[in-house]
């Protein structure tokens, strides 16, 4: 398998995990909040559904390598034994007097560091064991990845926290350029190859540098949406913001300039989010517009007042809106840089 291909399903499965597990809190945690501050007699049943929601988390790493497993095109075996060895080497388990205490996510970069040391040990195994299979794959992938994960954590877990303090200390010092940054940086990321909510959720992205990204997200989706929607149709148009902007990563892989109009919406997007102190939380982070997460997460962050609303409808949807017309002027129609059949969905 070539390193590409490899690469690829290692990221794609991840992503699917990532998408799985943490999507149900980040919507619905948001939204139970909400809730039960308007109507505290449901308080006890958003209780509940938050804690089905954390408890889905923690099953992130297993998941995640369940679907890489699926993209390898693993046995049963081979997945199940990989599912295992990730959820070791994510962190999420400290054994206790009592029992096993499961909390968290993990860390997602030693998750992806374990999966690819257990799909590398399954495929070295392959069929050599012949009738020995299902006795020895589990034990050596659990042991070897499992065990490989385990050594790694407390190090990568500096090096993720080291990142994450630096970003957020960054933002303190720089807010407003620091806010352009994440706002850019996201935006690419969301139609790239990589998990937007995986970076955020690894590095522990929170505050203006949470919000700034889902700004930039939401700033180019509606960018995305907009310059293409005269060849698009609108189911595939609102898809953009609605669902994801990834959508488009073929088209923005094919043709690299149509990165240009949503990086620089994107900036600015995010600078004025780290203006208006818009914030966010790690969970939130990365998933933009969809499913309403970055603005349910900002609304939670604030002092939830009318002008707070008033607020985050002009930065979530008035001010993209305006900067996608502004983005297709300027570069379709005047530059001519873009052209809307470059963001055709083909079916």
């Amino acid at each position: 398998m070539k390193a590409k291909e490899f690469t690829m399903n290692v990221l794609n499965g991840l992503s699917t995990g990532v998408v799985i597990t943490l999507i149900p809190s980040a919507l619905l945690g948001q939204l139970m909040k909400a809730l039960s501050s308007a109507f505290p007699a449901f308080t006890s049943t958003a209780t509940t559904i938050t804690a089905m929601t954390n408890f889905t988390m923690c099953l992130l790493a297993a998941v995640a390598a369940f679907c890489v497993g699926t993209a390898f095109k693993f046995n049963l075996i081979q997945t199940g034994s990989l599912a295992a060895a990730a959820t070791l080497g994510a962190g999420v388990v400290t054994p206790t007097a009592k029992g096993f205490l499961l909390s968290g996510t993990g860390d997602v970069i030693n998750i992806t560091v374990t999966i690819v040391i257990g799909v590398l040990v399954a495929q070295f195994i392959g069929d050599k064991l012949k009738n020995y299979t299902v006795l020895l794959v589990p034990v050596l992938v659990i042991l070897i990845a499992g065990g490989l994960g385990m050594l790694t954590l407390p190090y990568v877990r500096q090096v993720t926290t080291f990142i994450g303090a630096v970003i957020m200390h960054l933002t303190v010092l720089q807010p407003i350029l620091m806010g352009a940054l994440m706002g850019l940086v996201f935006a690419v990321l969301i139609v790239s190859p990589i998990s937007s909510v995986g970076i955020a959720t690894a590095i522990s992205l929170s505050g203006i540098a949470s919000g700034s990204a889902n700004l930039g997200i939401v700033a180019g989706s509606f960018t995305l949406a907009i310059m293409g929607a005269s060849v698009n149709s609108l189911g595939t148009t609102l898809a953009h913001f609605i669902g994801t902007p990834k959508i488009q990563m073929a088209n923005m892989l094919e043709k690299p300039k149509l990165f240009i109009p949503v990086m620089v919406n994107a900036a600015i997007a995010g600078a004025i989010g780290a203006i208006f102190n818009i914030k966010g939380t790690p969970m939130s982070a990365g998933f933009g517009f969809s499913g309403l997460i970055g603005p349910l997460a900002a609304w939670n962050e604030t002092n939830q007042s009318a002008g707070a609303m008033i607020l985050l409808i002009i930065l979530f949807l008035v001010m993209p809106i305006v900067l996608g017309f502004l983005a297709r002027q300027i570069f379709i129609k005047q530059t001519k840089l873009v052209s809307p059949e470059n963001l055709l969905i083909k079916a």
